[in-house]
């Protein structure tokens, strides 16, 4: 039903989406729709839910502690991609569609700050230089950021994902070995 759902939504979106064509994509009737999820929102919520789980999922299993910090990243950065690109309809509805929408707005914020944290704690344990928590969450605003705008791009089909995961990394990887060791300077008010 969730994939029903997701093809629909992503079709006509959240708002033009009705519980009566997701049950006929799902080849089910309406009140068995409606028996397992109360309500479109609810429908829609599941299908954040699932789809946020299922690509932190792949990204923590790219995470190998032996792996050098140059392969962490291009492996993280390429299962994300290539996520999207496989999933483009999920990304479509879990990024766009529920962060446009306000009752699905925290689920979206919830998600990307999990990619932050997952990103800051990657550039603790893989750089040499030496960022605070701080400095190192900065960074990862501005990576997840960058790679949310590449993954619309490769999710519409406008660009290659492999080309695209490529520049990523070697942009990622060449802007962290330009830094110095030394803290961000902070402005003091």
């Amino acid at each position: 039903m969730l994939d029903a759902a997701i093809k629909v939504f992503a079709e006509h979106g959240y708002r033009s989406s009705s519980m009566d064509a997701i049950a006929k994509q799902a080849e089910t009737s309406k009140p068995m729709l409606y028996l397992y999820y109360g309500s479109k929102e609810e429908l829609f919520l599941a299908c954040v839910t699932r789809e946020s789980g299922r690509l932190i999922d792949t990204l923590e299993a790219q995470i190998a502690p032996d792996d050098s910090p140059k392969l962490r990243l291009k492996k993280v950065i390429s299962s994300f991609l290539q996520f999207v690109e496989s999933n483009a309809d999920s990304w479509n509805v879990v990024y766009r569609q529920a962060e446009a929408e306000p009752p699905f707005r925290q689920t979206v914020t919830s998600t990307r700050r999990m990619f932050i944290e997952m990103t800051a704690e990657l550039l603790k344990r893989s750089t040499s230089d030496t960022y605070s928590g701080e400095d190192a969450e900065l960074i990862a605003v501005a990576l997840v950021g960058a790679g949310e705008a590449v993954a619309d791009r490769v999710a519409n089909k406008e660009v290659d994902q492999n080309a695209a995961a490529e520049l990523v990394v070697q942009l990622s990887w060449g802007g962290l070995a330009g830094t110095n060791s030394s803290p961000l300077p902070r402005e003091t008010p």
